[in-house]
C-alpha cells in the first residue's frame, strides 16, 4: 500500500493549475483571479461632496451666517460654479466639489434642514461652522492612479467585483472552473426513483460527486451511467470534452472491475492500494489530450473520503486556489471506537464546538451511506492508532 500523501503528491503534481483566461465581471464572481489590477484613475476620481448639503468658503461659513445660494450641483454634473465671498452652491453627495469651495455645510447644520425642493432656495443659514475640508472625498484619497486595486489569487466576491469595476475594468483575467465529467459505472445500478430488482441499488454517486463537485468551484458537463460493459466504457471516455473525469466504481480487482480492465490496461492509469478505510482502492492517471482521471471505489462513504482527500483539493488547485483544504480542527471524543491497524481512518462524524462522534455505531465502514446524511465533518485518524478513547484528542476535517 501507498500512503494518503503519496497519493496526493503525485495527484496534485499532475493537475497543476489551469491557464488564466479573459472573463466579464458578471461571469468572475468565485473565481480565483490570475493577476493584479491596478487602478486606471485615483479613487476618489476628483474632490466631491461626502453629504447631501451646501459647498462653502469655510471663512464665510460662521455659525449664523447667511450665505446666497448661486449655483445647484447634481452628482456626474461637469459644472464648476464660481463662488464669491458669502455665496454657496447647493450640493449632492458623489458630485464634484466647486474649485472656489473648501468645505461642505451638511443640510441639517442649516436653518433649512433636510427639507429639500426641486429649486435651490436663495440663501441658508449656518448653523455650526465647518472646518476647513470638512464632508469632503479628496481626489485620489482612497488610493492614487496606478494603486493596486486587488492581488492575483483572491476569490472574486461581490466586493472584489466591485474594486474592480471602480479601478476602470469590465473585464478580468481568471483562472476558469474545471470542467467535469462524472460517471458511476456499474450494471447494478437503477435510477433512485425506480424499483430494484434483486441485485439492484439506487445510483447515488452521481449525486454526491455533482453536488461535491459544484461545491469546490468547479462546473459539472455531464453525468452519465455506465453498465459493466467494456466498450460502453470506452464510448463514453471518447466521447468527453472535458478537464477531468471522475469514475465510481470498478476500480477493485473484481472480475467485473470494467473501469480497472479499461483504464489500467489500456489507457495507462496507475491503480493503487492506498492506506486509508474507506477508500483503498484508488486509480489516477492522465489519458490522451490532458484529460485528468479519478477511478474511485464505488461505496457512497468511500465515494466521500476519496473525494476530500484526492480530488476536491485538485480541483481547487486547478482553479487557482490558494486553500485547497478543509479546515481542521481539534476536538474531544465524546465516545470511544477502534480504528484498522495500518490505515488512516477516515470516519464521518458529528462535531461541535467542543467534542466529535462517530455518526453512526457502523464505524468507517464503506457501505454506511447513511451516516453521510447526519455528519458534518471526516474525523482523521492516523494509521498507528488502533482505538480511540472517550476524552482522547481527535482530528477533524470540517465539512460544514
Amino acid at each position: 500500500m501507498i500512503t494518503i500523501d503519496e497519493h496526493r503528491a503525485r495527484i496534485l503534481r499532475a493537475a497543476g493549475r489551469l491557464p488564466a483566461v479573459k472573463s466579464s465581471l458578471a461571469e468572475a464572481q468565485g473565481l480565483v483571479l490570475a493577476a493584479d489590477v491596478a487602478g486606471r484613475w485615483p479613487t476618489p476620481l476628483f474632490d466631491n461632496s461626502a453629504m447631501d448639503g451646501y459647498a462653502v468658503r469655510a471663512a464665510d461659513a460662521a455659525a449664523g451666517a447667511t450665505l446666497r445660494i448661486v449655483a445647484d450641483v447634481a452628482a456626474g454634473s461637469d459644472e464648476d460654479p464660481a463662488l464669491a465671498p458669502g455665496e454657496a452652491a447647493r450640493i449632492m453627495t458623489g458630485a464634484a466639489l466647486p474649485s472656489d469651495a473648501d468645505a461642505v455645510v451638511p443640510l441639517e447644520q442649516t436653518d433649512l434642514g433636510t427639507e429639500t425642493h426641486d429649486v435651490a432656495p436663495e440663501q441658508i443659514t449656518v448653523l455650526a461652522a465647518p472646518e476647513r475640508g470638512a464632508h469632503i472625498r479628496y481626489r485620489g484619497e482612497d488610493a492614487p492612479a496606478g494603486a493596486l486595486a486587488v492581488t492575483a489569487g483572491t476569490v472574486l466576491g461581490p466586493w472584489q467585483l466591485s474594486a474592480i469595476a471602480s479601478a476602470g475594468y469590465e473585464h478580468v483575467a481568471v483562472h476558469r472552473a474545471p470542467r467535469v465529467a462524472i460517471a458511476s459505472t456499474g450494471s447494478e445500478l437503477i435510477a433512485p426513483s425506480g424499483t430494484p430488482r434483486r441485485g439492484q441499488i439506487p445510483e447515488s454517486n452521481s449525486v454526491l460527486l455533482s453536488t461535491a463537485v459544484r461545491d469546490a468551484g468547479a462546473v459539472v458537463t455531464s453525468i452519465r451511467i455506465v453498465a459493466d460493459d467494456p466498450a460502453e466504457l470506452r464510448r463514453t471516455l471518447d466521447g468527453l470534452d472535458t478537464d477531468v473525469v471522475i469514475l465510481s466504481g470498478g476500480a477493485s480487482v473484481g472480475a467485473f472491475d470494467v473501469v480497472r480492465a479499461v483504464l489500467g490496461e489500456e489507457r495507462g492509469v496507475r491503480f493503487d492500494q492506498v492506506a486509508m478505510q474507506p477508500g483503498r482502492p484508488q486509480g489516477f492517471g492522465v489519458l490522451d489530450a490532458g484529460l485528468i482521471a479519478f477511478c474511485l471505489p464505488g461505496n457512497p462513504v468511500s465515494v466521500a473520503a476519496s473525494f476530500e482527500m484526492f480530488v476536491r483539493p485538485a480541483l481547487r488547485q486547478m482553479a487557482g486556489f490558494a486553500v485547497i483544504d478543509r479546515p481542521r480542527v481539534v476536538r474531544t471524543a465524546a465516545t470511544a471506537w477502534s480504528s484498522p491497524q495500518g490505515r488512516v481512518q477516515l470516519l464521518p462524524v458529528v462535531a461541535d464546538d467542543e467534542t466529535v462522534r462517530p455518526a453512526t455505531h457502523g464505524g468507517s465502514r464503506s457501505h454506511l451511506v447513511t451516516s453521510l446524511a447526519v455528519a458534518n465533518a471526516f474525523a482523521v485518524i492516523p494509521a498507528d492508532t488502533e482505538r480511540v478513547e472517550a476524552g482522547d484528542p481527535v482530528t477533524v476535517m470540517v465539512l460544514s
